[in-house]
């Protein structure tokens, strides 16, 4: 699938503005499952500085400064992407535990061959191994980040799905569908700040939200997950009903699995990602994928209209 998608970020400032500097991350990612077929940014006023840099997570990010005086601020990014479908059916492709992922990030890191599931059929205790520089990398999404604490809570919340020896593929889709039903979508009820205790306690909340709890339930049990930005495409086939997030920035989440690497996961609305999820960004909360940050001098108070399209490509 083809895809382009346009979004715009407008800010309405109630004085003047003498100078601002910002960082973007609004040009999606190549990786596997996509291919960036161009990325360009429209900005008014003119910036007088601009470059692109690579990010700890490997995600594009653009700096740009305005100089001049400007009492409003219009930043659109386009994007046009290839998406690929999936070949391999996630949920049959890993037979591999729960626990036995856990243990391997408990274990010192090794470095051979896979086994494969056959292996795995004849010997359930069967060692994962994996290559030190994937093992490693994964493991950084195992810690407490700015937006998500590990906690008793969030582990007791995801108990029913962890049961024991349970395929971890299953147990992860099965949090991802409990959070979709046991949760309402309600964007006028948390914030950017809104803790995640919060949003345990009410059951209501935004993409962001969902994303944020999968990845705190998966990390209070060992498991390594981090936050995905992107858009899901919304133009619904006949007879479906629409996804939620449409004309919007969308998040979900992923889960590290030995063989397999990081397969997303879409509590918002309960799918496995495939050709209708776009993804910008990647990294341990909302925090490291902010789409656009800044700081101003001046300004006062102001307004801020978020306008997103994503279109399919013939």
């Amino acid at each position: 699938m083809k895809y382009r998608i346009t979004h715009t970020t407008y800010y309405h400032y109630s004085q003047v503005v003498g100078l601002c500097q910002n960082e973007a991350r609004l040009l999606v990612r190549d990786f596997w499952r996509q291919q960036c077929l161009s990325s360009y940014f429209e900005i008014h006023p003119l910036p007088f500085d601009m470059r692109e840099r690579i990010d700890y997570f490997g995600n594009r990010v653009a700096y740009f400064s305005i100089q001049q005086p400007h009492t409003h601020l219009e930043v659109t990014a386009i994007n046009e992407v290839t998406i690929n479908r999936p070949t391999v059916q996630w949920l049959t492709a890993s037979q591999f535990s729960w626990e036995q992922v856990v243990q391997q990030f408990l274990a010192m890191p090794a470095i051979g061959g896979y086994p494969t599931s056959s292996d795995l059929a004849h010997n359930p205790q069967i060692e994962i191994k994996t290559s030190t520089e994937e093992f490693m990398a994964a493991r950084y999404f195992l810690l407490d980040s700015p937006m998500i604490t590990t906690s008793a809570s969030l582990a007791e919340y995801a108990l029913a799905s962890f049961t024991p020896n349970r395929p971890i593929l299953e147990a992860v889709q099965d949090l991802m569908t409990r959070i979709f039903t046991e949760f309402t979508y309600a964007p006028s009820s948390t914030t950017i700040a809104t803790p995640l205790s919060d949003v345990l306690l009410y059951r209501r909340g935004v993409c962001q939200d969902f994303a944020h709890l999968a990845i705190g339930c998966l990390r209070s049990f060992g498991l390594a997950a981090r936050y995905v930005s992107g858009y899901v495409e919304t133009q619904p086939p006949t007879g479906q009903a629409r996804l939620v997030g449409a004309d919007a920035s969308h998040a979900w989440f992923a889960v590290y699995v030995p063989l397999l690497g990081w397969i997303d996961f879409d509590p918002t609305n309960n799918k496995i990602p495939s050709d209708q999820h776009i993804t910008l960004a990647w990294g341990r909360d909302y925090t490291d994928v902010t789409p656009l940050k800044g700081i101003a001098l001046g300004g006062g108070r102001h307004s801020l209209t978020v306008a997103v399209d994503v279109l399919r490509l013939v």
